[in-house]
């Protein structure tokens, strides 16, 4: 995940009062004052035509 990559919202409240913690990929919630982080865990593959797996 890249420096610039943010969340818009917090999961907890759903409140946009966001802002960077030291870390990576940490966050804080101002309005429900909880910390939390974001990180990727991998790529999915895209659906095939068919539909099956």
């Amino acid at each position: 995940m890249s420096e610039r990559a943010q969340p818009f919202h917090c999961p907890y409240c759903g409140d946009e009062n966001l802002f960077p913690q030291e870390g990576a990929g940490a966050w804080e919630c101002r309005s429900c004052l909880r910390a939390f982080t974001v990180r990727m865990t991998g790529m999915i593959r895209p659906p095939t035509a068919g539909g099956a797996a």
